[in-house]
């Protein structure tokens, strides 16, 4: 149990593979992150940069983890 969820500015909460050496681990680590608004940006630069990529995201609403839903496809 992570008690890093239940800090107040904690928002998202992601696993990552870190393909370069970076501030979210070396390359080949998996890694959960629980991170702020402002984290999670950077993390997304980061991702865009390719130095990690984001595996799955879960929103954190006071300590609790949601998933994000995948989305439906539709038939035509």
């Amino acid at each position: 149990m992570a008690l890093e969820r239940f800090h107040d500015d904690t928002r998202h909460m992601m696993i990552c593979e870190v393909y370069t050496r970076c501030s979210y681990g070396k390359p080949g680590e998996k890694n959960r992150w629980f991170l702020s608004e402002q984290g999670y940006t950077e993390a997304l630069a980061a991702a865009q940069k390719r130095q990690i990529k984001i595996k799955s995201h879960a929103a954190i609403i006071e300590g609790h983890i949601l998933p994000d839903k995948k989305k439906k496809r539709r038939r035509h």
